[in-house]
């Protein structure tokens, strides 16, 4: 018989493996499914299979934190796989976990979107990065009809599609203090059962709320921690 702690680690490990197969099986109208599909923009490093890759490599961890956003989008998770998270941060070797390819897309400039250089600035700062795991209610990237380059908010049928994904994750890093970013993420946690606190989401002049909210989050969790 394994050790106890083999067998934790392998029911884990195979829990991170069925959530990456319900992520893949996902499809819908103007939504790009980043485990699933093909950009044209993909270099053979950066494909389906390389994103699933890296999503793995980013739940392999013991999380104290889980911060749960809106949904996928296209400077970010389209093209890295990972919440909250760039192709360009990737590249400068920010991401815990997560190696640091040559590229991972074609386009002249890596991407890089805003809300991910704010979101990660601050989880350094904090020094929580490598104790964290960034997540979205609708984790698919939810784009404009013929414009897959952009962003749109999610549908409530769409964020409903994305519940039990998000319960799942929940489960599997039970204890992990959850935070909303934005309101639809703290409307589809309530929706699961969970009434997080919600912070600002980064994005439309809100990384100072943002980063001063989750400050306040953290600093209380770590002065509990200290009492206990």
């Amino acid at each position: 018989m394994l050790p106890a702690a083999d067998r934790v680690s392998r029911s884990r490990a195979s829990r991170r493996a069925r959530l990456l197969e319900s992520l893949r099986g996902y499809r819908g109208a103007d939504v790009f499914n980043p485990w699933a599909a093909l950009d044209p923009l993909d270099r053979a490093n950066g494909g389906a299979a390389a994103r699933r890759r890296r999503l793995e490599q980013h739940l392999d961890c013991a999380a104290k934190f889980l911060l749960i956003g809106e949904a996928a989008g296209y400077q970010g998770c389209h093209f890295s796989g990972i919440a909250f998270t760039s192709e360009r941060l990737i590249l400068e070797g920010a991401i815990p976990r997560v190696g640091s390819p040559t590229r991972l897309t074609r386009r002249l400039r890596p991407w890089s979107e805003p809300s991910a250089t704010i979101v990660w600035g601050a989880l350094h700062e904090l020094g929580i990065a490598d104790r964290v795991v960034l997540w979205n209610a609708f984790p698919w990237h939810p784009h404009r009809a013929a414009e897959p380059y952009s962003n749109r908010r999610p549908t409530a049928p769409e964020t409903r599609a994305g519940a039990s994904l998000l319960r799942a994750l929940l489960e599997h890093f039970d204890g992990a203090t959850v935070v909303a970013v934005g309101v639809v993420a703290g409307a589809a946690l309530r929706a699961v059962g969970l009434d997080a606190p919600v912070v600002r989401h980064p994005s439309m002049a809100g990384a100072g709320a943002f980063r001063a909210a989750l400050t306040a989050l953290v600093r209380r969790g770590s002065a509990r921690d200290g009492a206990a």
